[in-house]
């Protein structure tokens, strides 16, 4: 599991991660260019007050084009209103709306102190790849959620 884009570690308000997990949002909105292929596994962080990772997805697609584009084609997945986006995307000459599949809710979500108990965990502005290296950690800092992980990875070397 060496390589870096393997899976993705995703930064969301907790609305957003209850949305996505609910299956009720299936479009995640990102001012910036993701390139990321279609099946990569994204954990998804709640950020404060929450700071956990509470689950994961998988990227069924990645569209990137202008912010008018991207709302035009996720505005009812979105989540959000237009006023919200509109507000997000201000300045941005460029948007990526990742489209999720397979939501996994992780029954112990994994706390940010015991993340950085098992190292130098720092979650992300937006976005970032994990290396194998970062799933193994993740692993053993939250061994219920160790399961989850490698089923979703499919990967039959353990994490």
């Amino acid at each position: 599991m060496s390589d870096p884009e393997r899976a993705m570690l995703l930064s969301v308000h907790p609305r957003f991660a209850t949305a996505i997990l609910a299956g009720t949002k299936t479009v995640e909105v990102r001012r910036q260019r993701v390139a990321a292929p279609p099946g990569t596994p994204v954990l998804l962080y709640a950020t404060a007050p929450m700071m956990a990772i509470v689950g994961m997805a998988r990227i069924a697609s990645v569209q990137v084009a202008s912010p008018r584009e991207v709302w035009s084609a996720s505005r009812t997945s979105a989540g959000i209103s237009r006023r919200e986006y509109d507000d997000y995307m201000s300045g941005a000459t460029q948007a990526s709306g990742l489209s999720l599949e397979e939501p996994i809710t992780f029954e112990d979500p994994v706390p940010l102190a015991t993340l950085r108990a098992s190292g130098s965990f720092h979650p992300p502005q937006s976005y970032r790849y994990l290396t194998g290296e970062d799933l193994r950690k993740v692993a053993e800092a939250a061994p219920a959620t160790a399961a989850a992980l490698q089923g979703a990875l499919n990967d039959p070397t353990p994490v």
